[in-house]
């Protein structure tokens, strides 16, 4: 092996554990997050079953489908960069982005929902609920808008790594971007899948 090509993996092995430390720190704050919601709805059982009444299953559901098609999209852009097809690897990344765009359309039209019934933090109709159901609605717009700016930073991060791949910066020999890019939209897919069944499944 050449000195370049141990540097090189040197700093491929690098970037990949950067990568994987940076998961587990946003693991740990949705974990933190997730332990909250999970003590409040332990004291607040009944007030959490009827305030997730308010949220509609089959939009949750649908984002669920979206995001797995998307991280399947997503992996599939990677194996066919690794087979120097790079055509393919954007088309690929560009549906991921067009199934996140759906998830973000989604999530503005249920939280538009909520808005137009005075159900957010603040509000004089939120004030008047049982301090259970403010509290789970409270979570649910902090759990839910967390991930989205978590969806839009992932698309962000896409975004150049189809841009890289058209310059040919990211091809066959050298794809360490789009590996981490992928792997932090399988944490957002990952954290959507815990964040469904938590607040839209409640009973």
């Amino acid at each position: 092996m050449s000195t370049t090509e141990h540097s090189e993996f040197i700093d491929s092995d690098t970037g990949k554990l950067g990568m994987w430390l940076f998961l587990f720190t946003e693991l740990f704050l949705f974990g933190g997050l997730f332990i909250v919601y999970a003590v409040m709805r332990s004291k607040y059982a009944a007030d959490f079953h009827q305030a997730a009444l308010e949220l509609n299953v089959f939009v949750g559901a649908t984002n669920t489908v979206v995001l797995l098609v998307s991280s399947m999209t997503v992996a599939m852009s990677l194996t066919a960069i690794q087979q120097k097809r790079a055509g393919k690897a954007m088309g690929l990344l560009f549906i991921t982005l067009l199934l996140a765009g759906v998830f973000m359309v989604n999530k503005y039209f249920e939280w538009g929902h909520k808005f137009g019934l005075h159900l957010y933090p603040g509000s004089d109709v939120m004030k008047s609920l049982p301090h259970g159901e403010i509290m789970f609605f409270g979570l649910y717009f902090m759990m839910t808008g967390l991930h989205a700016l978590h969806v839009i930073i992932g698309g962000v991060l896409l975004t150049i790594v189809i841009f890289k791949i058209k310059s040919g910066k990211i091809n066959a020999e050298h794809y360490l971007l789009q590996e981490n890019g992928a792997l932090y939209w399988h944490l957002v897919d990952l954290i959507w899948i815990f964040l469904f069944p938590l607040l839209y499944l409640v009973t």
